[in-house]
Protein backbone atom coordinates (compact mmCIF):
# COMPACT_ATOMS: atom_id res chain seq x y z
CA UNK A 1 0.00 0.00 0.00
CA UNK A 2 3.14 2.44 0.98
CA UNK A 3 4.35 1.40 -1.98
CA UNK A 4 1.94 2.52 -4.16
CA UNK A 5 1.26 5.63 -2.57
CA UNK A 6 4.63 6.78 -3.32
CA UNK A 7 4.27 5.71 -6.76
CA UNK A 8 1.32 7.51 -7.39
CA UNK A 9 3.26 10.52 -5.34
CA UNK A 10 5.88 9.74 -8.07
CA UNK A 11 3.77 10.15 -10.98
CA UNK A 12 2.19 12.69 -10.34
CA UNK A 13 5.20 14.87 -9.86
CA UNK A 14 6.68 13.53 -13.06
CA UNK A 15 3.35 14.64 -14.89
CA UNK A 16 3.80 18.08 -13.64
CA UNK A 17 7.10 18.45 -15.02
CA UNK A 18 7.78 16.41 -18.11
CA UNK A 19 5.75 19.27 -20.42
CA UNK A 20 9.16 21.68 -19.23
CA UNK A 21 11.89 19.14 -19.25
CA UNK A 22 10.63 17.82 -22.68
CA UNK A 23 11.13 21.47 -24.00
CA UNK A 24 14.31 22.22 -22.49
CA UNK A 25 15.43 19.01 -23.67
CA UNK A 26 14.64 19.87 -27.54
CA UNK A 27 15.80 23.24 -27.09
CA UNK A 28 19.10 21.44 -26.03
CA UNK A 29 19.60 19.47 -28.97
CA UNK A 30 18.71 22.22 -31.39
CA UNK A 31 21.56 24.02 -29.63
CA UNK A 32 23.95 21.24 -30.32
CA UNK A 33 23.05 20.14 -33.89
CA UNK A 34 23.48 24.49 -34.24
CA UNK A 35 27.01 24.15 -32.99
CA UNK A 36 27.61 20.92 -35.07
CA UNK A 37 26.25 22.62 -38.24
CA UNK A 38 27.40 26.39 -37.79
CA UNK A 39 30.02 26.27 -35.27
CA UNK A 40 29.91 28.48 -32.16
CA UNK A 41 29.10 27.89 -28.38
CA UNK A 42 26.50 25.43 -27.65
CA UNK A 43 25.99 27.27 -24.32
CA UNK A 44 25.29 30.46 -26.36
CA UNK A 45 22.54 28.77 -28.82
CA UNK A 46 20.99 27.04 -26.32
CA UNK A 47 20.44 30.91 -24.14
CA UNK A 48 19.32 32.44 -27.44
CA UNK A 49 17.25 29.56 -28.30
CA UNK A 50 15.75 29.72 -24.69
CA UNK A 51 14.86 32.81 -24.61
CA UNK A 52 13.21 33.31 -27.82
CA UNK A 53 11.26 29.99 -26.53
CA UNK A 54 9.77 32.26 -23.74
CA UNK A 55 6.19 32.98 -24.66
CA UNK A 56 5.56 29.44 -25.30
CA UNK A 57 5.88 28.09 -21.91
CA UNK A 58 4.82 31.50 -19.71
CA UNK A 59 2.09 30.78 -17.36
CA UNK A 60 1.82 27.11 -18.98
CA UNK A 61 1.89 23.39 -18.01
CA UNK A 62 6.06 23.90 -18.90
CA UNK A 63 6.29 25.88 -16.09
CA UNK A 64 7.44 23.73 -13.67
CA UNK A 65 9.48 21.54 -15.68
CA UNK A 66 11.16 24.53 -16.72
CA UNK A 67 11.93 25.57 -13.16
CA UNK A 68 12.98 22.07 -12.18
CA UNK A 69 15.37 21.88 -15.13
CA UNK A 70 17.14 25.28 -14.42
CA UNK A 71 17.94 23.98 -11.09
CA UNK A 72 17.92 19.73 -10.49
CA UNK A 73 19.24 18.82 -14.07
CA UNK A 74 21.58 22.01 -13.54
CA UNK A 75 22.61 20.45 -9.82
CA UNK A 76 23.00 16.86 -11.57
CA UNK A 77 25.18 18.48 -14.47
CA UNK A 78 27.70 19.86 -12.48
CA UNK A 79 27.61 16.71 -9.74
CA UNK A 80 28.82 14.50 -13.06
CA UNK A 81 31.83 17.64 -13.98
CA UNK A 82 33.71 15.67 -11.18
CA UNK A 83 34.51 12.80 -13.82
CA UNK A 84 36.77 15.05 -16.39
CA UNK A 85 38.89 15.70 -13.14
CA UNK A 86 42.24 14.06 -13.54
CA UNK A 87 44.86 15.43 -10.86
CA UNK A 88 47.88 13.77 -12.16
CA UNK A 89 47.34 15.41 -15.52
CA UNK A 90 47.57 18.90 -13.62
CA UNK A 91 50.70 18.31 -11.43
CA UNK A 92 52.33 17.55 -14.93
CA UNK A 93 52.57 21.24 -15.60
CA UNK A 94 55.12 22.32 -12.36
CA UNK A 95 54.27 23.80 -9.22
CA UNK A 96 54.90 27.48 -9.70
CA UNK A 97 52.73 28.13 -13.15
CA UNK A 98 49.53 26.35 -11.60
CA UNK A 99 50.34 28.52 -8.39
CA UNK A 100 50.17 31.64 -10.55
CA UNK A 101 46.88 30.48 -12.20
CA UNK A 102 45.47 29.72 -8.58
CA UNK A 103 46.18 32.65 -7.49
CA UNK A 104 44.92 34.29 -10.05
CA UNK A 105 41.16 32.80 -9.93
CA UNK A 106 41.09 33.67 -5.95
CA UNK A 107 42.46 37.28 -6.73
CA UNK A 108 39.61 37.84 -9.34
CA UNK A 109 36.92 36.74 -7.53
CA UNK A 110 37.79 39.14 -4.75
CA UNK A 111 38.35 42.07 -7.16
CA UNK A 112 35.16 40.95 -8.64
CA UNK A 113 33.38 41.52 -4.89
CA UNK A 114 35.52 44.89 -4.39
CA UNK A 115 34.49 46.05 -7.62
CA UNK A 116 30.78 45.02 -7.09
CA UNK A 117 31.12 47.09 -4.16
CA UNK A 118 32.15 50.13 -5.85
CA UNK A 119 29.63 50.10 -8.12
CA UNK A 120 26.98 49.79 -5.50
CA UNK A 121 26.11 46.52 -6.45
CA UNK A 122 25.14 43.34 -4.38
CA UNK A 123 28.33 41.06 -3.33
CA UNK A 124 26.64 38.24 -4.78
CA UNK A 125 26.84 39.52 -8.55
CA UNK A 126 30.53 40.13 -7.88
CA UNK A 127 31.03 36.47 -6.34
CA UNK A 128 28.95 35.07 -9.22
CA UNK A 129 30.49 37.45 -11.75
CA UNK A 130 34.07 36.43 -10.57
CA UNK A 131 33.86 32.73 -10.34
CA UNK A 132 32.41 32.97 -13.81
CA UNK A 133 35.35 34.89 -15.09
CA UNK A 134 37.73 32.96 -13.31
CA UNK A 135 36.85 29.33 -13.32
CA UNK A 136 35.09 28.24 -16.53
CA UNK A 137 32.56 30.29 -17.11
CA UNK A 138 29.05 29.31 -17.99
CA UNK A 139 29.49 25.90 -15.96
CA UNK A 140 30.88 28.28 -12.86
CA UNK A 141 28.29 30.75 -12.97
CA UNK A 142 25.28 28.02 -12.66
CA UNK A 143 27.50 26.40 -9.65
CA UNK A 144 28.21 28.98 -7.82
CA UNK A 145 24.98 30.66 -8.19
CA UNK A 146 23.70 26.72 -6.77
CA UNK A 147 25.82 27.33 -3.89
CA UNK A 148 24.44 31.12 -2.91
CA UNK A 149 21.61 31.98 -0.88
CA UNK A 150 17.96 32.07 -3.10
CA UNK A 151 16.92 35.78 -4.11
CA UNK A 152 14.68 37.35 -6.34
CA UNK A 153 17.21 38.29 -9.00
CA UNK A 154 18.88 34.88 -8.99
CA UNK A 155 18.03 33.44 -12.11
CA UNK A 156 18.32 36.46 -13.72
CA UNK A 157 22.21 37.78 -12.58
CA UNK A 158 22.88 33.98 -13.92
CA UNK A 159 21.42 34.21 -17.63
CA UNK A 160 23.48 37.67 -17.66
CA UNK A 161 26.54 35.95 -16.60
CA UNK A 162 26.53 32.96 -18.85
CA UNK A 163 25.79 35.44 -21.78
CA UNK A 164 28.43 37.59 -20.79
CA UNK A 165 30.70 35.26 -19.79
CA UNK A 166 30.25 33.52 -22.94
CA UNK A 167 30.58 36.52 -25.41
CA UNK A 168 33.72 37.65 -23.77
CA UNK A 169 35.24 34.05 -24.15
CA UNK A 170 34.36 33.89 -28.01
CA UNK A 171 36.02 37.05 -28.62
CA UNK A 172 39.06 36.31 -26.36
CA UNK A 173 39.74 32.69 -28.24
CA UNK A 174 39.64 35.18 -31.24
CA UNK A 175 41.89 37.63 -29.83
CA UNK A 176 44.25 36.57 -27.29
CA UNK A 177 46.25 34.13 -29.84
CA UNK A 178 47.39 37.67 -31.12
CA UNK A 179 48.92 38.52 -28.33
CA UNK A 180 51.29 35.44 -28.22
CA UNK A 181 53.70 36.44 -30.79
CA UNK A 182 53.73 40.11 -29.67
CA UNK A 183 54.20 38.97 -26.21
CA UNK A 184 57.10 36.57 -27.02
CA UNK A 185 55.50 33.38 -25.79
CA UNK A 186 56.46 29.87 -25.88
CA UNK A 187 54.17 26.65 -26.37
CA UNK A 188 54.18 26.64 -22.96
CA UNK A 189 53.63 29.86 -21.76
CA UNK A 190 51.17 30.74 -24.40
CA UNK A 191 48.96 27.63 -23.24
CA UNK A 192 49.68 28.36 -19.45
CA UNK A 193 48.28 32.24 -20.43
CA UNK A 194 45.26 31.17 -22.73
CA UNK A 195 44.22 27.93 -20.68
CA UNK A 196 44.63 30.32 -17.52
CA UNK A 197 42.45 33.14 -18.77
CA UNK A 198 39.72 32.76 -20.97
CA UNK A 199 36.62 31.81 -19.34
CA UNK A 200 35.13 28.81 -21.09
CA UNK A 201 36.46 25.35 -21.56
CA UNK A 202 36.10 24.88 -25.19
CA UNK A 203 37.02 28.66 -26.07
CA UNK A 204 40.23 27.89 -24.03
CA UNK A 205 41.25 24.32 -25.51
CA UNK A 206 40.26 25.96 -28.99
CA UNK A 207 43.03 29.12 -28.46
CA UNK A 208 45.49 27.08 -27.60
CA UNK A 209 45.12 24.84 -30.80
CA UNK A 210 44.91 27.97 -32.64
CA UNK A 211 48.25 28.41 -31.70
CA UNK A 212 49.92 24.99 -31.54
CA UNK A 213 49.26 21.67 -30.55
CA UNK A 214 51.70 22.03 -28.11
CA UNK A 215 50.51 24.95 -26.27
CA UNK A 216 46.39 23.25 -26.93
CA UNK A 217 47.56 20.85 -24.93
CA UNK A 218 48.49 23.11 -22.05
CA UNK A 219 45.90 25.34 -22.34
CA UNK A 220 43.55 22.14 -21.78
CA UNK A 221 45.42 21.00 -18.59
CA UNK A 222 45.58 24.51 -16.99
CA UNK A 223 41.63 25.04 -17.85
CA UNK A 224 40.98 21.91 -16.51
CA UNK A 225 43.32 23.02 -13.13
CA UNK A 226 40.85 25.90 -12.81
CA UNK A 227 37.56 23.70 -13.17
CA UNK A 228 39.10 21.21 -10.37
CA UNK A 229 39.29 24.62 -8.55
CA UNK A 230 35.66 24.88 -8.84
CA UNK A 231 34.39 22.60 -6.31
CA UNK A 232 36.32 24.34 -3.24
CA UNK A 233 35.13 27.94 -4.34
CA UNK A 234 31.96 27.31 -4.34
CA UNK A 235 31.96 25.45 -0.92
CA UNK A 236 33.82 28.36 0.04
CA UNK A 237 31.29 30.47 -0.96
CA UNK A 238 28.40 28.47 0.36
CA UNK A 239 29.89 28.51 3.95
CA UNK A 240 30.75 32.10 4.06
CA UNK A 241 27.28 33.30 2.98
CA UNK A 242 25.52 30.51 5.37
CA UNK A 243 28.09 32.19 8.46
CA UNK A 244 26.70 35.42 7.09
CA UNK A 245 23.18 34.46 7.15
CA UNK A 246 23.93 33.31 10.78
CA UNK A 247 25.53 36.49 12.06
CA UNK A 248 22.56 38.40 10.73
CA UNK A 249 20.14 36.29 12.87
CA UNK A 250 16.19 36.58 12.63
CA UNK A 251 15.86 33.00 11.70
CA UNK A 252 16.66 29.61 11.74
CA UNK A 253 20.11 29.06 11.82
CA UNK A 254 21.44 27.76 8.32
CA UNK A 255 22.74 24.10 7.41
CA UNK A 256 26.56 24.84 6.63
CA UNK A 257 26.44 21.10 5.40
CA UNK A 258 27.45 21.36 1.37
CA UNK A 259 25.12 20.93 -1.52
CA UNK A 260 24.52 16.86 -2.16
CA UNK A 261 25.94 18.15 -5.96
CA UNK A 262 29.20 19.58 -4.32
CA UNK A 263 30.01 16.32 -2.79
CA UNK A 264 29.10 14.62 -5.65
CA UNK A 265 31.70 16.38 -7.70
CA UNK A 266 34.27 15.87 -5.07
CA UNK A 267 33.74 12.02 -5.00
CA UNK A 268 33.76 11.71 -8.67
CA UNK A 269 36.83 13.63 -8.95
CA UNK A 270 38.90 11.77 -6.88
CA UNK A 271 37.61 8.76 -7.86
CA UNK A 272 38.79 9.80 -11.50
CA UNK A 273 42.29 11.07 -10.13
CA UNK A 274 42.60 7.38 -8.50
CA UNK A 275 41.45 5.95 -11.82
CA UNK A 276 38.48 4.27 -10.20
CA UNK A 277 36.33 5.32 -13.13
CA UNK A 278 36.40 3.35 -16.19
CA UNK A 279 37.31 5.05 -19.36
CA UNK A 280 33.96 4.58 -21.04
CA UNK A 281 31.94 5.34 -17.84
CA UNK A 282 33.97 9.12 -17.13
CA UNK A 283 33.05 9.45 -21.19
CA UNK A 284 29.50 8.24 -20.60
CA UNK A 285 29.54 11.05 -17.33
CA UNK A 286 30.87 14.05 -19.30
CA UNK A 287 28.46 13.31 -21.67
CA UNK A 288 25.58 13.21 -19.62
CA UNK A 289 27.30 16.47 -17.77
CA UNK A 290 27.16 18.31 -21.06
CA UNK A 291 23.23 17.48 -21.35
CA UNK A 292 22.79 18.40 -18.62
CA UNK A 293 24.39 21.45 -18.61
CA UNK A 294 22.93 22.68 -21.63
CA UNK A 295 19.24 21.61 -20.72
CA UNK A 296 19.70 23.83 -17.58
CA UNK A 297 20.84 26.93 -19.41
CA UNK A 298 17.86 25.95 -22.09
CA UNK A 299 15.36 25.93 -19.09
CA UNK A 300 17.17 29.50 -17.59
CA UNK A 301 16.94 31.43 -21.19
CA UNK A 302 13.08 30.42 -21.15
CA UNK A 303 12.33 31.31 -18.10
CA UNK A 304 13.50 34.81 -18.91
CA UNK A 305 12.23 37.45 -21.06
CA UNK A 306 14.70 40.16 -22.81
CA UNK A 307 13.22 42.86 -20.67
CA UNK A 308 14.61 41.48 -17.60
CA UNK A 309 18.38 41.41 -18.81
CA UNK A 310 18.14 44.90 -19.77
CA UNK A 311 16.79 45.63 -16.37
CA UNK A 312 20.63 44.59 -15.14
CA UNK A 313 21.79 47.90 -16.00
CA UNK A 314 25.26 49.08 -17.16
CA UNK A 315 27.19 48.12 -13.97
CA UNK A 316 27.72 44.61 -13.95
CA UNK A 317 28.48 44.67 -18.13
CA UNK A 318 31.31 46.92 -16.54
CA UNK A 319 32.44 45.01 -13.69
CA UNK A 320 32.35 41.80 -15.74
CA UNK A 321 34.46 43.64 -18.28
CA UNK A 322 36.93 44.64 -15.50
CA UNK A 323 37.26 40.96 -14.45
CA UNK A 324 38.53 39.71 -17.60
CA UNK A 325 40.85 42.56 -18.13
CA UNK A 326 42.60 41.89 -14.69
CA UNK A 327 42.94 38.13 -14.82
CA UNK A 328 44.51 38.60 -18.24
CA UNK A 329 46.82 41.05 -16.97
CA UNK A 330 47.48 39.22 -13.93
CA UNK A 331 48.63 36.37 -15.41
CA UNK A 332 50.94 38.11 -18.44
CA UNK A 333 52.84 39.76 -15.32
CA UNK A 334 53.05 36.52 -13.77
CA UNK A 335 54.61 34.50 -16.54
CA UNK A 336 56.72 37.65 -16.68
CA UNK A 337 58.02 37.20 -13.17
CA UNK A 338 58.21 33.33 -13.46
CA UNK A 339 60.90 34.42 -16.81
CA UNK A 340 58.70 32.88 -18.87
CA UNK A 341 58.16 36.23 -20.99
Amino acid sequence: MASDHAFRRAAKAFGAIWPGLLLAGLIASAAMLASDQFGGPTLLFALLLGISAHSLFADSAATKGIDFASRQVLNIGVAFLGARIGLDQIAALGASPLAAVGVGVILTVLVGVALARMLRQDARIGVLTGGATAICGASAALTIAAALPNRPDRDREVLFAVVAVTGLSTLAMIAYPTLVPLLGLNDLAAGLFLGGSIHNVPQAVGSGYIVSDEAGDVATLTKLFRVAMLAPIALGVAFLFAREATRAGGGARPSLTPPWFLTAFLILAAANSFGAIPEQAASALGDSSRWCLVTAIAAIGAKTALGELRSVGWRPMALILAETLFLAAFLIAALAILGMI
